[in-house]
């Protein structure tokens, strides 16, 4: 690792020099910077060369450490063969819904709708309906998981699930969304999320995210996990098993009284484990009558204030990556994959808080 910044201070009154070695984003460094003496000969001060000298070795240190630091990760992360980076499909037209199925406010705007601030405590009426939302939703991810195989299209994905989904009475959430074109979010390999179904083909080997959120009875319904299609490598099984446990684990800490930032705390301390990446960009929500709403759920380390509170609802959805957490997105605005072509995994819940814990609504 280089060294960010090199200052160097005036001889003490005693005789010693000292170089001060700043880096704000170093790993190695955090904090406090820090501050090594150099001795001088009387009052002269240190000559040019020594500080050379010495700033090479501070640096060579700088260096050693993070060669470590990537050969421990290596053994944490077993190696994945490189697959052809994801291509855009083409996108067919969006399906229509019929006119008697209650449709979102939001459908009809391009505009992407404002995270409401009110947290989300549905009464118990309204509990009961956000049971039934689940309810279809988990269905309706369970028997679109069963379409994936090699040389399924994403967009045949699509089309069964918006056609479970109006069958029953729903509105597919995505729909309309900001503007989103399809009903479903299908994240394929290096895709972080919200991937739009087109006319690619999965390959054996490929993982992919369905993403089903469904708006019956005035309320939402949202869920997702990452399927394996055909012959997955090992190491990319172990990234979606442990990605699913890390959901498990945030939902384990849930209940009246806790604090949010519990929940990025287990995530993040079982991730590490295995040497993987929670990215940070995206969050859980408040979900309710509104798709999304406070609170935000970060899944990362975090201090995020507040607590939860009986009778809450609200989505934890972890993604981990095999890489950089960091993040690009098509120029369609949406389609959002890791920067170095790392494969990602993600899990999602809607869940609701009790005084002892949560219950995960969305199963069937």
């Amino acid at each position: 690792m280089a060294v960010a910044g090199l200052q160097l201070s005036a001889p003490s009154a005693h005789g010693q020099g000292q170089v001060l070695l700043s880096s704000v984003k170093s790993s190695l460094f955090s904090g406090a910077p820090l501050r090594f003496s150099l001795p001088t000969s009387g009052r002269e001060p240190f000559s040019r060369k020594q500080l050379v000298v010495f700033a090479r070795r501070l640096s060579g240190l700088e260096e050693a450490m993070r060669i470590k630091r990537e050969r421990e990760s290596q053994q944490l992360t077993p190696k994945v063969k490189r697959r052809p980076p994801l291509r855009r499909g083409r996108v067919s037209p969006e399906l229509p819904v019929p006119d008697h199925i209650p449709r979102p406010p939001y459908v009809g705007s391009s505009e992407l709708p404002e995270i409401a601030s009110e947290h989300q405590i549905p009464g118990s009426q309204g509990i009961a309906d956000m049971r039934a939302a689940c309810e279809l939703a988990a269905r309706v991810l369970d028997s679109a998981g069963k379409l994936v195989r090699p040389s399924v299209t994403t967009n045949e994905i699509d089309k069964a699930v918006h056609q479970m989904i109006i069958d029953a009475g729903a509105y597919p959430s995505p729909l309309g969304y900001g503007g989103f074109p399809k009903s479903v979010c299908t994240s394929v390999n290096e895709c972080m999320c919200h991937g739009i179904p087109d006319s690619r083909q999965l390959q054996s080997g490929d993982i992919i995210n369905i993403d089903v959120t469904v708006y019956l009875n005035g309320y939402h319904g949202d869920t997702s996990k990452t399927f394996l299609c055909g012959d997955v490598s090992d190491a990319i099984k172990q990234l979606v098993k442990v990605t699913e446990e890390c959901l498990e684990r945030g939902i384990a800490v849930c209940k009246d009284g806790a604090s949010f930032k519990k929940i990025g705390k287990r995530i993040s301390e079982h991730a590490e484990k295995y040497g993987y990446g929670v990215v940070e960009r995206f969050v859980g929500h408040g979900v309710g009558t509104v798709f999304h709403s406070e609170p935000l759920i970060l899944h990362h380390r975090n201090d995020q204030s507040g607590c939860m509170v009986e009778g809450q609802t609200f989505t934890i959805e972890p993604i981990l990556t095999m890489g950089s957490i960091e993040c690009k997105t098509w120029p369609d605005n949406w389609t959002t994959l890791t920067t170095d072509g790392s494969p990602a995994a993600q899990f999602e819940h809607t869940i609701l808080i009790t005084r002892t814990g949560a219950e995960i609504l969305t199963i069937c």
